[in-house]
Formats: structure tokens, C-alpha cells, sequence
């Protein structure tokens, strides 16, 4: 690989340094460096951070390749500023065996876009009634550490007490997509005031936090890692908040839809607005901030989920739920979190890089931008502005809420251990 000098860039937000990449490595970090035989990146008035991390990704393949495939969806991640995401496991079929979590992680790697890191379901074909080979998808060359069945809820308590101690052996996470079905049979979006104008099936607040309630006691009780994820709610918000108090081991993760929209889009009756967990409330989105801000909620995950045409083009109740969001989260972030002043440039960093690396265990990301570290790296331009089209997306699928849409910030390069993936903003 020949060197690349990244120059000027102001690293996390701070001074303005120059940056060295010599191979797959950060060689050096310094002002003024000769750029000798390097392709030179002039990157003043930018921002420099660690490659981002998402551990929320469906990439549908294999069995949904008219959504997504691990090819156009690592592209994706790579126009969004990510070096590394986790591949849900409801495909088709689910990804429950070693079989299917190293087919995913093989095609990932084929990709070169970004590393993909399977995500193993918790429970034999999502069906909550039967552990799945989690020990087989840990030992296998995915290594899998991530387990869940997102999409369902793992609501039999037991199943889920005996995940969170299996995983314990080999320091997994059981990542717990919190919804009781029973109190949201029917649900179309979120339970309150505009569901009753509406009249629309409610989706409660208590339906995510029952069992997020349930889930940090057994983790607590078993001594393992539970996370939770898409956190929606302020009420979700105070049970992490006091489960961390007790210092237990629980971490959660929000979505940028749920940093920004409410439920009010719904009144629209567009479909690209139906996801799940739904939409909340306006006071729920300003807890959800704040708890980013204070560390509470640890990460931003996207919770990509990207559907074909013919399942959002249609009426609200047959729609499917998701949004695709690789493309746009750095650009929702900044909106939502630095430019209101919640987070600074490393903030950003430490919730889209270093914390969903470490809950992960993914080595080689989320690392320092120093001498030595891996050199995956993301380069924004802050004071960009652009309305989002979804015709320009990397992505096979275009069902996002922020068509039309002024955003800030834009991802110029991003660098695969050492490798452009994106250069000016276009895939390399």
C-alpha cells in the first residue's frame, strides 16, 4: 500500500494535525509532515475520527437480497463514515447456526467495504423456544459475541436467563430488542394522543420498559451483559439509569430516527415513518438526547432496515416497520447532538466508535487516532449542508424518513485499515 497524508484535519474536533497512514497503520500524528511519496488528503476545517462502529445493521443477506445485500449494504456503511458493522441474524434462514454466521462474515470480507461481524440469533428461528448454537457461533471463524433475535422480543424469562448465562462463559452480550408482545398485538405506532386522533392501534411506552425492567435484574442475578437495544422511551431511559447506578452490567444503544422524529410525522400516514420501536413523543426524544449526552445510553446504533419498494409504497397498516439509516446517522447526530451542544466531535466519537466497539469485543476498532493504531478512520465536513436523496444512496433500498430533508455534515473519506473506501464523498 502506498501512504496517504491526511492534512490539516482537526482530530476529534481538536487542533488541526497532520496525519500519517503508512500501510494498514497510523505512522505518525504531527504538525507539518513532509508528504515525500504520499497521496496527500488536504482535510482543513475537517474532522478526524475513528472509523464508526454500528451494532445495529441488517443487511438481510441471505434470503432478502431484493432489500439489501452485504455488498450494497457495506457500501453503505462505508458512505456513512462506518469501518465496521453487526449483521443482524433475521435472514433467511436465520443466522442460529456457525454455518450461516461465518457465510455472512465470509461475504463481508469478500465485500472489503467494511468489517461485518455477524450477530447470532439468541434463539433457534427467532422462535423464543429453543437456545440456538451459541457456543458453535462463538467457536466458529465468525466469533461471534453478539447474540439476537431483534425483530422479536426473547419474552420467555427463562430463555432469556439462560442465554445471558450461557453467553457469560465466553464474555458475550445477549443485545435484547425490548418489546412484550402481548401489549403491542395490533400496535401500528406509538401509544398517546396521536394514536387516539388517529385511531390507530397504540403501541405503550410499557411494552419496551417491562421488559428492559425484567432483563437488567436477570443480568444482574446472573453476573452477565445484557444490552439493550433501539431504546425508545424516558421511562427506558430511568430503568437503564438506575440499573447503571447499581453497577450493573447493561448497556444501551439509541437510533438517530428516534434522536429526531416523533410521532407526529405519523399524521402524514407515510408509511417510511412506521418502524419499530415506533416514534415517541417529543419529551421522549429531548430524555433520549440528554441520556446519550450523560453517558446513560451508551451508543448510537443504527438499526438499518431497509425494505423494497412494495413494502413501503402501500397503506399504513400493511407497511413494513424500518428505516435505512447507514447512509445518514453521522449527519442526524450532528444535527441532534453537537450543533445543539449536547456532545463535542470526540463525544461523537466515544458513542459511534469506541463504545460499540467495546460492547462488541471488535478488535482493531474504536481505537486512538494515534501512532500505531489501525488505520480506520472517517474524515467529515462539518459545515456541509445537503438535502438528502435517496436515488444517490449506496444502499439497494431508499425507505428513509429524511427524503427532502436538509442534514449538516458529510463523511468525505473513509479508511479501511489504511484502504479509501470512500474518497470526496463517492465510494472508491
Amino acid at each position: 500500500m502506498s501512504k496517504i497524508l491526511i492534512r490539516g484535519a482537526r482530530i476529534l474536533g481538536g487542533e488541526a494535525r497532520d496525519v500519517l497512514i503508512d500501510g494498514t497503520v497510523v505512522e505518525r500524528v504531527d504538525t507539518g509532515i513532509e508528504a515525500g511519496d504520499a497521496t496527500v488528503v488536504e482535510a482543513e476545517g475537517q474532522i478526524l475520527l475513528p472509523g464508526l462502529v454500528d451494532l445495529h445493521t441488517h443487511l438481510r443477506e441471505p434470503g432478502r437480497e431484493d432489500s439489501e445485500t452485504v455488498l450494497t449494504g457495506t457500501r453503505a456503511a462505508a458512505i456513512g463514515g462506518f469501518t465496521a458493522v453487526h449483521a443482524m441474524a433475521n435472514t433467511f434462514p436465520v443466522a442460529d447456526t456457525a454455518g450461516v454466521v461465518e457465510q455472512v462474515w465470509r461475504l463481508g470480507r469478500e465485500s472489503g467495504y467494511c468489517d461485518v461481524q455477524p450477530v447470532g440469533a439468541v434463539t433457534v428461528g427467532l422462535e423464543g423456544k429453543q437456545l440456538a448454537e451459541l457456543g458453535a457461533m462463538h467457536d466458529s471463524a465468525a466469533g461471534v459475541r453478539v447474540f439476537s433475535d431483534d425483530g422479536k422480543c426473547v419474552d420467555d424469562a427463562v430463555i432469556m436467563r439462560r442465554a445471558l448465562e450461557y453467553v457469560k462463559a465466553f464474555d458475550g452480550v445477549v443485545a435484547q430488542h425490548a418489546q412484550e408482545p402481548r401489549l403491542t398485538e395490533g400496535a401500528q405506532m406509538n401509544e398517546g394522543i396521536v394514536s387516539s386522533e388517529l385511531g390507530l392501534g397504540g403501541w405503550p411506552a410499557v411494552a419496551e420498559e417491562s421488559i428492559i425492567a425484567r432483563d437488567v435484574l436477570l443480568a444482574a442475578h446472573v453476573g452477565s451483559r445484557v444490552h439493550i437495544c433501539h431504546l425508545s422511551t424516558a421511562g427506558s431511559v430511568e430503568i437503564v439509569r438506575w440499573a447503571k447506578s447499581k453497577g450493573w452490567n447493561v448497556t444501551a444503544e439509541v437510533t438517530p430516527h428516534h434522536l429526531l422524529l416523533t410521532d407526529e410525522l405519523v399524521r402524514t400516514y407515510n408509511p417510511v415513518y412506521k418502524v419499530n420501536p415506533p416514534l415517541r413523543t417529543e419529551a421522549d426524544v429531548l430524555a433520549l438526547r440528554e441520556a446519550l449526552a450523560d453517558g446513560t445510553i451508551d451508543c448510537v446504533a443504527t438499526d438499518h432496515a431497509p425494505h423494497p419498494h412494495e413494502d413501503k409504497d402501500c397503506e399504513w397498516a400493511a407497511a413494513a416497520m424500518g428505516m435505512v439509516g447507514l447512509e445518514t446517522a453521522l449527519s442526524v447526530v450532528q444535527q441532534t447532538m453537537v450543533d445543539t451542544g449536547l456532545i463535542d466531535w470526540a463525544g461523537v466519537a466515544d458513542r459511534m466508535s469506541v463504545r460499540p466497539a467495546q460492547i462488541g469485543r471488535l478488535a482493531g476498532h474504536g481505537r486512538p487516532v494515534s501512532a500505531g493504531e489501525p488505520a480506520n478512520l472517517t474524515l467529515v465536513d462539518p459545515a456541509y449542508r445537503g438535502v438528502v436523496d435517496p436515488a444517490s444512496f449506496a444502499s439497494r433500498s431508499r425507505n428513509t424518513p429524511y427524503q427532502g430533508r436538509e442534514l449538516p455534515g458529510r463523511v468525505t473519506h473513509t479508511f479501511l485499515r489504511g484502504r479509501a473506501t470512500v474518497v470526496d464523498g463517492n465510494l472508491a
